[in-house]
């Protein structure tokens, strides 16, 4: 599939049989070149965890079976998956017959990982939803006038000086589909050890997305870019947990090596 034939942005008929064909690999360079990461080692480690909510295929006997699953795609695969691509080709299966569930694991694992160009790890299944019980502080409750949606503004983000390790949040973080337009919606949890964050600057910051087009895998490593650079933390980790769109949801994580990844967890709006 070329560029051209990209079925994100119009209508597409939905496939009556197994394609992997139907999956659309895009090189994440693209998206880090615009941040100037370039081909130089990349300052974050992390993941693109995905939520399939409608994963349904023919056992042997032709008798429907439905589950969910959990894929996760590594940071430093070449690509990242486009999301109807996904979510198309995971409608794929509706009419395939497949012996059992571990053949269907493996033929999943074999074709996502082709796309990505690395190991793709699957689970079937879901993780918890997040019950709320860290330490992580909303920032959405301050007072504060907006008057910029985009393009992201960096220039708002500071450091206070003490030194502090804490985990805010926020549920206002909004981008919108590259090629559609359509509004992607978000909770960001940013966690950190370094100067304060001045939580007005970083709220502006966040909503600052709000017109701002881009994948949800490159809004992601831009917020953990831009905090990194403008504020200088020790450690930091960007999560964000989108909300689910034709049966998928995606959560981007980027962290300095020392961060150990977050637990597997999911929120309530997803």
């Amino acid at each position: 599939m070329t560029a051209a034939e990209l079925p994100l942005g119009r209508e597409v008929a939905y496939p009556t049989r197994y394609d992997p064909a139907l999956l659309f690999p895009i090189a994440r360079s693209i998206g880090r070149s615009a941040l100037g990461l370039g081909d130089a080692a990349l300052a974050f480690i992390g993941a693109d965890r995905w939520h399939a909510y409608e994963l349904s295929w023919l056992d042997a006997r032709g008798k429907p079976r439905v589950a969910t699953a959990t894929f996760t795609v590594p940071f430093d695969s070449p690509n990242l998956i486009e999301s109807k691509s996904l979510k198309l080709y995971l409608n794929s299966f509706n009419s395939h017959r497949v012996a059992n569930e571990v053949a269907l694991r493996d033929l999943i694992v074999a074709d996502l990982s082709r796309a990505a160009g690395a190991l793709v790890r699957f689970d079937f299944g879901l993780p918890p939803i997040d019950a709320g019980t860290d330490d992580a502080r909303s920032i959405d409750a301050i007072e504060l006038d907006i008057d910029r949606y985009g393009p992201p503004d960096p220039s708002q983000l500071r450091g206070e000086g003490e030194e502090v390790a804490e985990t805010l949040s926020s549920d206002l973080l909004k981008s919108n589909c590259p090629v559609t337009g359509q509004p992607d919606w978000a909770s960001v949890r940013i966690a950190y050890r370094g100067p304060r964050l001045e939580r007005a600057g970083l709220l502006r910051y966040l909503v600052s997305f709000r017109d701002h087009a881009d994948f949800h895998e490159q809004c992601v490593e831009r917020i953990f870019t831009d905090i990194l650079t403008r504020c200088a933390p020790h450690s930091l980790s960007v999560e964000a947990r989108y909300t689910r769109r034709g049966g998928l949801d995606i959560n981007p994580w980027r962290a300095t090596p020392d961060i150990p990844a977050p637990a597997a967890q999911r929120d309530a709006r997803q």
